[in-house]
């Protein structure tokens, strides 16, 4: 917190000039000279500039970047996973900001190489980490009251889901078990530490993945050990094998409650894995579909036009 703190003392004592000064995800002090040419290496950092106001300064964003709609007329750069340093300059950034686990990490060698300002920016599937992300972008783009505002928003939407879940008449808490799959071929199970589960937890489901750290090939073994009362997946996973009933025909899926009685959420990918702005918007609309609704539930806000 501190170091927002000082990144905001910075903005407010130069009348938000330039430079600013951000604390980034590795803990460096970051001096950011010019956010007159944005590009954005991850979808919800992406979603967060356009909050805080400075979408116009955009003009590159990785393929995970579809939110607002506004984005997508931008042009791309690859994966936040499979980046590559040509493509990036071409755009002529004068600030850089990616995920701290983007990669490869000699991209950002090569960026800062080039005279290139590069933030790292955090993503803890938290709550606290959610503010955290919000507050590191508004510092670097010297928004750190906007970013406040946007930290309050959050805070917000959570208390209506915290009086949501008071007010539940469901005698117990479902076991959840978030699949990622992209077709028949690509199937993975997720656990502790990802970020869907993450956003589960937060909406008040347990995790049915015990033992299994970010994500693991998706086995009959492990979705019928886990046992979930709800499945929850990604709407465009699910659209991927064939809706519902492609779902249930996966290994093991029909061995568990949640499979039997059809009960599956399924969500927007950046609005449910993001952990943004929208955190207490997702976690509210996966807690309706996995408490107050029965068997298929599709979620998720539309995007802005």
């Amino acid at each position: 917190m501190r170091g927002f703190v000082l990144a905001a003392c910075l903005a407010l004592g130069l009348g938000l000039a330039q430079p600013f000064v951000v604390k980034d995800a590795r803990g460096q002090a970051v001096v950011v000279r010019s956010i007159e040419r944005i590009v954005s290496l991850n979808g919800v950092t992406t979603e967060i500039l356009f909050a805080l106001g400075v979408g116009d300064k955009v003009v590159g964003r990785d393929t995970s970047s579809y939110y607002p709609a506004a984005v997508n007329k931008l042009p791309t750069v690859g994966y936040q996973f499979q980046l590559n340093a040509e493509g990036i300059l071409a755009l002529k950034p004068t600030l850089v900001l990616g995920r701290e686990d983007a990669r490869p990490p000699q991209v950002f060698d090569q960026l800062a190489a080039a005279g290139v300002t590069v933030v790292r920016v955090p993503d803890k599937p938290t709550l606290e980490g959610a503010k955290e992300k919000i507050r590191t972008i508004a510092a670097a783009v010297g928004q750190v009251e906007r970013g406040e505002a946007l930290v309050r928003a959050l805070e917000r939407d959570l208390l209506v889901l915290r009086s949501k879940q008071r007010q539940a008449t469901a005698k117990k808490t479902l076991k959840g078990l978030f699949l990622y799959l992209r077709g028949t071929q690509v199937t993975y199970v997720c656990g502790e530490g990802s970020n869907p589960v993450g956003m589960m937890e937060l909406a008040g489901i347990a995790n049915a993945a015990k033992g299994i750290k970010d994500c693991a090939q998706m086995t009959a073994e492990a979705v019928v050990a886990a046992q979930p009362d709800v499945i929850v997946v990604f709407t465009r996973g699910l659209e991927s094998v064939g809706g519902l009933e492609g779902l249930r025909k996966l290994p093991g899926v029909m061995q568990t409650p949640a499979g039997q009685a059809g009960r599956v959420v399924a969500i927007d990918d950046l609005y449910l894995g993001g952990f943004g702005p929208r955190a207490g918007r997702a976690a509210l609309d996966l807690f309706v579909g996995a408490y107050e609704r029965q068997g298929l539930y599709i979620a998720g806000e539309p995007a802005q036009p």
